[in-house]
């Protein structure tokens, strides 16, 4: 990121400047050289998702933060979009009350490890009162206890060329099909992005997650994975799935959803 911050206004000025239909392919250029192309940036819109991700990634370089609420400020009602896992292993720990859940951590770490619930309560915890902005429209405010994910990712010595962090969340039912989504080191280590465990003074709501979910304030709802059960640290989201850095990308979303 050091390149990137030393040299932001004039790549800053470049993006802009080549953002009318004569100068996309100016942009694509610039973003490849300053390492800001996304997972989805093939096909018809590539080029657009590419320009976005890059100029939002250039004017945000310095962690700007969303804003944060007061607790009286939490919103009476937090609509849920769609149902718990219906799988029998998420089913079974689900009745156990998470006792034998572990969140596994690989990849591009020093440190490999698994993580009870408990283990992730007793690390320091941060809170934050931020907006939940869902791509169907509507959105909510909530408190969120959890983990800080940068210092998580510090903890387990995620490797300095790492550039993705990838969440799996159990299926939503038993045919197999992965559930997963990723961001860049960028969000990952913003310091309001967490692994949440607590809603709104609370355990995790099981519609809402439980027993742990990635909270991303910067980023539209779907990017917030719920039922997490593994993290994995990559250079590379080009051998999981279509290679567009989730599930949602891979059913017409954009893999970056900046707000």
């Amino acid at each position: 990121m050091t390149e990137l911050l030393t040299r932001r206004k004039l790549l800053t000025t470049g993006l802009l400047a080549a953002a009318g239909a004569s100068g996309m392919s100016v942009a694509a250029y610039l973003a490849k050289h300053y390492g800001l192309i996304p997972p989805d940036h093939g096909g018809i819109y590539g080029v657009g998702e590419t320009l976005t991700y890059a100029t939002q990634r250039v004017l945000t370089s310095r962690q700007s933060l969303v804003r944060e609420f007061g607790r009286s400020e939490i919103s009476k009602a937090f609509p849920v979009i769609g149902l718990p896992p219906e799988n029998e292993i998420y089913q079974r720990y689900l009745a156990g009350g998470f006792a034998e859940w572990r969140l596994v951590v690989d990849g591009l770490v020093a440190r490999p490890v698994s993580f009870s619930l408990e283990d992730l309560k007793r690390l320091p915890s941060s809170r934050q009162v931020t907006l939940h902005v869902c791509e169907q429209g509507w959105s909510a405010i909530a408190e969120w206890t959890g983990v800080s994910l940068s210092y998580f990712l510090n903890l387990v010595g995620a490797h300095s060329n790492a550039k993705y962090v990838v969440f799996f969340a159990y299926d939503k039912w038993d045919d197999g099909n992965p559930e997963w989504e990723s961001i860049d080191m960028a969000d990952a280590l913003h310091p309001q992005t967490s692994l949440a465990y607590g809603m709104n003074g609370q355990d995790l709501p099981t519609p809402h997650g439980a027993p742990l979910r990635l909270r991303v304030p910067r980023q539209l709802g779907y990017k917030n994975v719920k039922y997490l059960y593994r993290i994995s640290v990559v250079d590379t989201v080009k051998n999981l799935g279509k290679g567009l850095g989730g599930v949602n990308p891979e059913e017409g979303y954009s893999w970056f959803a900046g707000i």
